[in-house]
């Protein structure tokens, strides 16, 4: 561990925005990808060790490893990141748009990225944060924290807007957005899905996919708070 590097420009609140769209690591070797901060997120840094720099972003609290070469896509913030309180009654308003964000992604060229939360390539978790977050709803980074934010709801009490999570294990690790009429959107990897995003039923005869996944169905969630 050391001090910050030189290059970094100095932040009188602590925090940096992002100059453009980053990837971010799971360690100081950089080799695997975490997840992605889009242009314009708020982040801590935290140390620097060896060739990178471990960030908090403000939004969710994830944690992350930034190689220290893109220090130059960092640039001070004037001031702290500050969460915008959203209602239950302000959330139905917006999940029309949220729904629509997902639809859209699945339009364009893509596939499945694991860690990816900037378009055109998402995965499961990160396609639900960047289509909340595009409405201004902040939702944790991971299914299973996703899981642990929401409020449980039966899946005779599912609307459109609401989480629907699959667990293989211990933990639950996948998650679709519900639209209505008995029908999820996802984005899939390759082994059990289509790599990348579509709509699947919420039934164990809806094609292959649906079949897979429905094994798994685990428990749905309502988003109440940002």
């Amino acid at each position: 561990m050391s001090e910050f590097p030189f290059y970094l420009p100095a932040s009188a609140s602590g925090e940096y925005f992002c100059k453009t769209n980053l990837d971010l690591y799971t360690s100081p070797r950089c080799d695997g990808l975490a997840t992605q901060a889009a242009k314009g997120r708020h982040l801590q840094v935290l140390q620097h060790q060896d060739a990178a720099l471990e960030v908090c972003l403000c939004e969710d609290n994830y944690q992350a490893w930034l190689p220290s070469k893109y220090c130059d896509r960092l640039y001070p913030a004037s001031s702290p990141y500050r969460p915008v309180s959203v209602s239950r009654k302000e959330i139905e308003v917006r999940i029309p748009d949220i729904i629509a964000f997902t639809k859209a992604a699945m339009t364009v060229h893509h596939h499945y990225l694991w860690g990816g939360t900037v378009s055109p390539h998402y995965d499961c978790s990160g396609l639900m944060q960047a289509a909340f977050a595009a409405s201004g709803i902040w939702l944790p980074r991971d299914s299973y924290q996703q899981e642990a934010f929401t409020q449980k709801v039966s899946f005779e009490e599912l609307l459109p807007g609401d989480l629907i999570f699959f667990k293989e294990t211990k933990r639950v690790n996948h998650v679709a957005l519900y639209l209505g009429e008995g029908q999820y959107i996802h984005s899939s990897g390759k082994d059990k899905g289509r790599n990348g995003i579509g709509i699947d039923p919420l039934s164990p005869d809806g094609g292959e996919i649906a079949r897979t996944y429905y094994q798994y169905l685990f428990c749905a969630g309502r988003v109440f708070d940002s």
